[in-house]
């Protein structure tokens, strides 16, 4: 009898092949999904560079206080698209899929739900990039804001850490809302905070009140890391912004996890 191994078919192959890097299979997915559905691109990836196109253009070649206007936008805008893919991207798309039962097909996979969170997780984080790819690339083609490419780079990096707490907001309104109103949850959370933040209208020009709050606010530390990058900050430096950016997403991890609890508890009890 032969003791010579059998060739792998082709499908065992193909199988091999696909199952090799599940993670990447199933972040791509997830950007697939998103992409097809017109309503995220337009609310996702659209929104922060039609608002700089509307209300930023026309001051993009300004300087105030040492600073460039255009430079400053970006910065605020920017935070402003990164908050917006966290809330609706993440959160809206894991409430939407609870409503389809996905949750319980979950349950009876082998793959369990700690992957498909990291999964999310990085299709949020990369549909952020790609939005403030789309901010930058509009902002240096029609406004001609001509920055140095590691000004780019590092104003994404910072505005993509300052994101990880809003996708963990987002992971608890995912669990926390339904379907139906997820969408309108994200939006009465996102909307009021980038405007007390300053993210599209200075704060120096905001209520006396609405002031007074804003540094207490997740949404203006995301945004005072990119205007302390372009010399328009506080005072506080990264390291300050970076510590209250870690406390709330310490607190909105905890939440997620209730909410996570919670819902896991009212399905399969």
């Amino acid at each position: 009898m032969s003791t010579r191994p059998e060739a792998a078919s082709p499908s065992a192959l193909i199988v091999s092949r696909r199952t090799r890097f599940p993670l990447l299979i199933l972040v791509r997915a997830e950007i697939r999904q998103r992409m097809r559905v017109p309503g995220f691109v337009m609310t996702t990836l659209i929104f922060p560079t039609m608002f700089f196109a509307f209300f930023g253009l026309a001051n993009v070649r300004r300087t105030a206080g040492g600073a460039e206007i255009g430079a400053f936008m970006m910065a605020s805008y920017g935070a402003y698209a990164v908050m917006s893919v966290a809330l609706i991207a993440f959160g809206v798309s894991i409430s939407a899929e609870r409503g389809l039962g996905w949750n319980k097909l979950l349950r009876a996979s082998p793959m369990g739900p700690l992957p498909y969170f990291v999964a999310k997780v990085l299709m949020a984080l990369a549909v952020g990039f790609v939005s403030l790819a789309l901010l930058f690339a509009f902002a240096t083609v029609v406004g001609h804001l001509h920055e140095p490419v590691a000004f780019w780079v590092k104003l994404s990096g910072l505005l993509i850490i300052g994101m990880i707490p809003f996708v963990l907001l987002g992971l608890a309104i995912g669990y926390l809302a339904s379907p139906t109103v997820a969408a309108p949850t994200a939006n009465l959370i996102g909307l009021p905070l980038s405007f007390a933040s300053g993210l599209f209208v200075p704060i120096r020009l905001l209520p006396e009140g609405v002031q007074r709050v804003a540094p207490f606010l997740p949404s203006y530390h995301v945004a005072e890391l990119g205007w302390t990058l372009v010399g328009a900050g506080d005072g506080a430096g990264y390291a300050g912004h970076l510590a209250w950016l870690a406390a709330y997403s310490a607190a909105f991890l905890a939440l997620a996890l209730v909410a996570y609890r919670r819902d896991e508890g009212k399905v399969f009890d």
